[in-house]
């Protein structure tokens, strides 16, 4: 399959106007007319993952995060996002991304979906017409009454985690929870608005995990990558299910930090 065909594909299903403003997504670097076997899936294009692209002859590097963020002026081997182009280009090895787009279609119900959240609606609404409501993130009831206790050891064993952060008092009673994978801080707000009893997401800072707890609202930090992962699986079954004839391969990856 030609990449310009596979990349048709992905934005049926994900278009890029879902993406936010501030985001860089789709095709990263690649030529179009270039023939795709096998895709390895991974959340971000690190040296590591990209080393593994090559040794696995993959014709393209399908990330949730976008390899490029910011304006590159030079692709040198100086720096390592230059390293990493050029290590793509040399090994003839597209990349793509889905970041905020995929958020919004696709992982924010993966998502819900994990926590077997009832009646959900959107967290924050980036899209609406006649017919749909999209956004990021959910909020809707869990599947029975539980502690806030009982709800970190749901979120990890559900997520398959082995440490949360939480803020708030474990003995809380939580009824509806807001979810919304990746860096969901700066939405705390709208989760409270919606009758949230507690907001599951990544990258809380000091203060802004004391504030909610001061607002009625508990915090459970599944970490960045804890939680945004299902990306994988999700892109998986996708490739399985719309487009068999291509081989698909995960990445390795692992949490990017050590708790010692």
């Amino acid at each position: 399959m030609k990449l310009a065909e596979l990349t048709a594909h992905l934005e049926s299903f994900c278009p890029v106007s879902f993406a936010q403003d501030w985001d860089n997504v789709g095709l990263m670097c690649g030529r179009s007319d270039s023939e795709i076997r096998l895709v390895m899936l991974a959340l971000d294009a690190t040296g590591s993952v990209i080393e593994q692209a090559v040794e696995a002859g993959a014709d393209l590097l399908l990330t949730h995060h976008p390899l490029l963020f910011c304006a590159t002026k030079h692709v040198t081997d100086d720096d390592f996002v230059g390293r990493r182009i050029l290590t793509l280009a040399e090994h003839h090895i597209a990349c793509y991304a889905m970041h905020t787009n995929f958020d919004v279609l696709g992982m924010a119900d993966a998502a819900a979906d994990e926590l077997k959240l009832l009646d959900r609606e959107v967290l924050e609404v980036t899209f609406e017409d006649d017919v749909s409501r999209e956004g990021l993130g959910r909020v809707g009831k869990l599947p029975a009454c539980m502690t806030l206790e009982e709800v970190a050891q749901y979120v990890k064993d559900v997520f398959r985690i082995r440490t949360v952060r939480v803020y708030g008092n474990p003995e809380t009673p939580v009824v509806t929870a807001a979810v919304l994978p990746g860096a969901g801080g700066s939405e705390i707000d709208l989760a409270v608005r919606a009758g949230a009893d507690v907001m599951i997401t990544g990258d809380i800072s000091h203060h802004t995990g004391i504030d909610a707890a001061e607002k009625g609202i508990a915090v459970i930090d599944a970490g960045h990558y804890g939680v945004e992962k299902l990306f994988l699986p999700h892109m998986e079954e996708f490739f399985r299910r719309e487009l068999p004839a291509l081989r698909v391969m995960c990445a390795r990856e692992a949490e990017p930090f050590l708790e010692i």
